[in-house]
């Protein structure tokens, strides 16, 4: 049987090189894997320019493309970031947010480029899936008008006294 592997690729209009820079100068892990040039003229890159890089951030595999303008981002797909602590989703968040960037709601946010990311507290998932179906509830409805999540009060919901 053959082994597969499934790589998200993020398709940009001329911006594939300027937002792998932008994505791996974010994330510790991260590394430019490999670039291609295109060899003739493409719609979203002309000869000698990328065409399609490789990258690897937080040790997940992705591709970058040159596209053209035929597609854009939508909240259809969103990449999932997860922070131990409120100065790391802090941090994640001012990153990804950052020159023209769009907060939305509860820890989403569109950066420059629109694609959709969501900033989850370490922490969060565990309070959600809490068997005190109380607790959970607590944590959603502090959540929900919430734009970048804050760990303490999300706490504060989970630990209050009903």
């Amino acid at each position: 049987m053959t082994t597969h592997t499934i790589s998200p690729c993020l398709g940009f209009d001329r911006q594939v090189e300027e937002a792998v820079q932008f994505y791996t100068s974010i994330f510790l892990d991260a590394r430019i894997d490999g670039m291609l040039r295109a060899s003739v003229d493409t719609p979203g890159a002309t000869t000698g320019e990328p065409l399609l890089v490789d990258c690897t951030l937080a040790g997940q595999t992705y591709h970058a493309l040159n596209g053209g303008a035929h597609d854009r981002f939508n909240d259809a797909i969103s990449l999932v970031v997860t922070g131990q602590d409120q100065a790391e989703v802090d941090r994640l968040w001012d990153a990804l947010s950052a020159d023209g960037g769009k907060p939305v709601q509860c820890g989403w946010l569109k950066d420059k480029f629109g694609v959709s990311w969501q900033i989850v507290p370490e922490v969060l998932p565990k309070m959600i899936n809490d068997k005190d179906r109380e607790k959970s509830k607590r944590v959603m409805e502090a959540m929900m008008p919430m734009v970048r999540l804050d760990i303490d009060a999300l706490q504060q919901a989970y630990h209050q006294s009903a």
